[in-house]
């Protein structure tokens, strides 16, 4: 009796952001996310002094300048490339974690990253654009592993109160990296014809600093013991990252989890595809990552410069302007840091969808009305910084989160590899096909993305229930009557040291 209420009295007890977890987060953010950020814009703001080296290193080969179409062609693949490598990169995140861990998969990630600082930082001695192209794919392979590996490395050193706060820490260091690439893009600092290959070549940075920090901080506890089997090492982890001995709550959390997947074992994507008590979590994170990107945030910072200059802003003033935004959207992301835990995950969802469906729409009449009215150009900029700010507090961090919590650890690294490759992919489609948009409907291609945003509002309204400060087998349960599955646990009342047979009988999953 009094070894069970010791397991309660430990079970209530709430995690704490301790020294060696915050700055697990800290490093591996950095070093990981940072750089998916930086990357993403570290080429706009130096793009004409870029091509002008492309035309130049062509006229030296050849004798002849560069005919526009394959100016366009070469710039088109330098920025494409990028997106491209994230997609192969989301599909390496499942065989790599579940072999190196989560962990071990960062720290080998950071060999696609180093490889590329280099050849970027040297291309313009080298006087080939081919290796910047090349570079740009290998740097995305980097992001794609970075934007899924990282979200589940934090996911599962958390205690379930914090999970969703630092759940978001990637997505603001990614909001932070773009930020950085924008104030490193002003002409006078490195933005310019002799500062571009250095500006590039900074990303190795982050990367050497994470290879020689984050070896010193543990693996996930969950891969440990629920994946590699090893009981000590995790207890350990997870007393380093508690700042506490009795973790057996934890432990015995972990053990039922285990139980009740010994019989799917590591699931691949097509088991995955196939596993009816996960049907409706799957479908809830393709929609979600697919609405993240096609509600068109890259579009909205595409044509944010434009919007800016038809305002009356200075052509030279433009850039810090879109510094101040890329501003805002740090902060925005900051405040959903601190208000994850108590407004939930769904209420950020359907907040920051509708704001960036009335902004979209705003944004289309304003973009109609601004030459006829001298005042509208300025409403087209707020709707521009409304958007920043729908999209900084719910759909930009909170679908990393929600899929870490929608599953399970067998099932973890094939769903953040399906994730991954629906946001890269909508990632390189909005890219590809954004310019023709904008040429064939003008404005009015934000309508497109408005609707986008409202149809995945009213998915997430009536499909996706709030996943704050509950357990993954919880979680679980909360979508088995959707699934039509039947999901049991046991009564809560396990002693502390259940036998193999007790913790069998705590899960059982049956199809109605």
């Amino acid at each position: 009796m009094a070894e069970n209420k010791e397991w309660g009295k430990s079970a209530e007890r709430r995690g704490r952001l301790t020294v060696v977890l915050a700055l697990a987060t800290l490093i591996s953010a950095f070093g990981s996310s940072f750089q998916y950020g930086y990357n993403v814009a570290v080429i706009n703001s130096p793009s004409p002094f870029m091509q002008q080296f492309y035309n130049t290193t062509y006229v030296e080969r050849y004798g002849r300048p560069m005919e526009d179409n394959f100016l366009t062609l070469l710039w088109s693949l330098s920025v494409s490339m990028y997106p491209l490598g994230g997609f192969f990169g989301s599909l390496m995140v499942a065989p790599l974690v579940n072999k190196l861990g989560r962990k071990g998969t960062l720290l080998f990630n950071n060999i696609f990253s180093i490889v590329p600082a280099v050849m970027m930082g040297v291309s313009e001695v080298a006087k080939s654009y081919e290796i910047i192209i090349v570079a740009r794919f290998i740097v995305g392979i980097c992001a794609g592993l970075s934007s899924n590996v990282v979200p589940m490395y934090l996911g599962e050193l958390s205690p379930k109160n914090l999970r969703g706060a630092l759940g978001i820490i990637p997505q603001l260091f990614i909001t932070i990296g773009i930020l950085s690439a924008q104030v490193l893009g002003i002409r006078n600092i490195l933005g310019n014809s002799t500062g571009w290959p250095l500006m590039l070549g900074l990303t190795g940075i982050p990367a050497l600093i994470e290879l020689l920090l984050l070896p010193f901080f543990p693996e996930s506890p969950r891969y440990m013991l629920i994946q590699r089997g090893d009981e000590k090492t995790a207890k350990k982890a997870l007393q380093r990252l508690r700042g506490w001995d009795d973790v057996d709550a934890e432990l015995s959390e972990m053990r039922l989890e285990d139980q009740s997947e010994r019989a799917e074992g590591h699931l691949s994507v097509l088991s995955l595809l196939s596993q009816r008590s996960l049907r409706w979590q799957l479908v809830s994170i393709i929609i979600m990552n697919m609405g993240q990107q096609l509600s068109g945030v890259n579009a909205i910072y595409y044509y944010a410069d434009s919007i800016y200059a038809t305002a009356g802003v200075k052509q030279n003033d433009i850039q810090y302007v879109t510094v101040g935004t890329g501003a805002v959207n740090v902060v925005m992301t900051i405040v959903a840091v601190f208000i994850v835990e108590a407004s939930g995950r769904r209420l950020l969802l359907l907040c920051g969808f509708g704001i960036c469906c009335g902004a979209c729409v705003l944004l289309t009449v304003a973009l109609n009305f601004q030459e006829s009215m001298t005042w509208m150009p300025y409403v087209s900029i707020t709707c521009v910084i409304i958007y920043v700010i729908g999209h900084a507090i719910g759909p930009s961090p909170i679908p990393y989160v929600v899929t870490t919590e929608m599953f399970r650890q067998s099932a973890r690294p094939a769903a953040f590899m399906v994730a991954g490759s629906v946001h890269w992919l909508s990632n390189f489609t909005v890219g590809l096909i954004f310019p023709f948009l904008e040429k064939g409907l003008g404005s009015y291609s934000f309508i497109i993305f408005s609707f986008v945003c409202l149809v995945t509002l009213v998915y997430i309204w009536l499909v996706v229930p709030e996943t704050k400060s509950k357990t993954f087998l919880e979680i679980c349960q909360m979508f088995a009557k959707r699934n039509k599955v039947e999901i049991k646990l046991g009564d809560g009342d396990l002693p502390l040291k259940e036998s193999k047979e007790s913790l069998e009988d705590a899960v059982r999953v049956t199809a109605f």
